[in-house]
Order: C-alpha cells, then structure tokens, then sequence
C-alpha cells in the first residue's frame, strides 16, 4: 500500500470511529447539573482526576466533587480557574443547560428556489433546508440543482469549502480542476470547493443532482 493510499485509509478509519448510533444524555434542565456534567466530562477527557484538578485551580477536591455532582452553584471566578485549568471556553460550561437542537423539514417541490450569487442561465437552485447560528462552527447548504435545454455550461464555478454531488436524474459531464467525471444516476463526487468546477457537458436532459455544500461559518458562497 502507498505512502497516499496509507493515510487515505487511516483518514477514513478516523471518520468512522465516531458512533453515529450513540446516544448522548439527556440535556440538564437544571443549571448546576448541566455546569458538573461538563466540569466532569473536560476532566476525564484530559485523563486527570480530581485531586489533579483541585491542585491546578487551588479548589479543594470536596468542592469540585460537590461541583460535578451539580449539588452547589459554583461561582464566577471559580468557573474561570476551571475553564483555565481544562483548557476549555468557560461557556463550555453552560452548553448542555437548554441548549437548542434546530432541524428544518421540506416537503417534496416546496423547496425555496432561489437566485445565488454566480447563477448561470437555466441553473435552478431549490434550498432544501437552512439552519442559522448553529454551534457547530460549519454552515451547510443543501441544494436540489436542475439543469434543462436552457441552461449554460459553465464548469469554473470556485469558492470555499468543501462540496458532495449526488445525481439523481439525467447525465452530465462534470469538471473538478482538470479531471472530468461522467455522472449518472446514483453518482456522487465529493470534493475540494477551491477548485474549479462545475458542469462541462450536458448529456441527457434533464439532469437533477444533490449539491452540498459545506464551509466555515461566514459569508456564502456559489456552487
């Protein structure tokens, strides 16, 4: 096995390793539960115990006890000796206490078609779901994209992120950089937005796929 294909399959083991069927706690809806819990939780991730604690932020180890218990309201400055100590966001602290799950939900042909910045001719774009200010750092764009005889070749779209095409309907050629890929239905091509991309040839009318598209949170981008 190469050098190339050795870290390919290491990175894709890594991707793995997380549960997607694990279930996570209920979160508290009592504020000093929530606070232990996390306490507890950056604790065991950097594999120190209490004691550890205690000698690093100068509170005894009954009180963290008591803390990650969620039996007494620690206070502010006791929160900044653990966020520093941990290594932590003291607003890491406060996540699991009501904390909002969003999720959006389109029925089929009701997705909102809308006109993005870079659109070319005869490309329709339907936003199938949006979620603002999520915690996970990431904004997703998932688009229905429909090509017909009106619409423009145009394989040079670029922006940040990274971008997955699934197709659905129909038959394209598709340029990412100087490769070009025939997809058909049931295709998909996952890859680096930088580069440039975007439909090379139209082969069989109408074409359908899946775009989307991911990208650290900030101003959007074309597909």
């Amino acid at each position: 096995m190469t050098a190339e294909k050795l870290a390919e399959a290491m990175a894709v083991k890594h991707w793995l390793d997380q549960n997607p069927h694990a279930i996570r706690e209920p979160r508290e809806n009592n504020l000093e539960l929530a606070i232990g819990h996390a306490v507890k939780e950056c604790r065991k991730k950097l594999n120190i115990t209490i004691a550890d604690l205690a000698s690093a932020t100068g509170v005894s180890s009954g009180m963290l006890s008591k803390i990650e218990r969620g039996n007494i309201s620690p206070s502010l400055s006791t929160l900044q000796s653990l966020s520093k100590a941990l290594g932590v966001p003291i607003t890491t602290f406060f996540r699991g206490y009501e904390e909002p799950h969003k999720a959006t939900f389109v029925k089929s042909g009701q997705g909102l078609n809308i006109e993005r910045r870079g659109t070319r001719a005869g490309h329709q774009y339907s936003l199938l779901g949006h979620i603002d200010n999520n915690t996970t750092g990431v904004s997703v764009e998932p688009y229905l994209i429909t090509l017909t005889t009106a619409s423009d070749v145009f394989p040079t779209f670029q922006h940040d992120g990274m971008e997955f095409l699934h197709m659905l309907e129909g038959r394209v050629v598709y340029r990412h950089g100087d490769q070009l890929y025939d997809m058909e239905p049931g295709d998909s091509l996952f890859f680096d937005a930088d580069a440039p991309h975007g439909p090379e040839q139209l082969v069989q009318l109408p074409c359908r796929y899946l775009s989307i598209i991911s990208y650290p949170n900030k101003a959007g981008n074309e597909a």
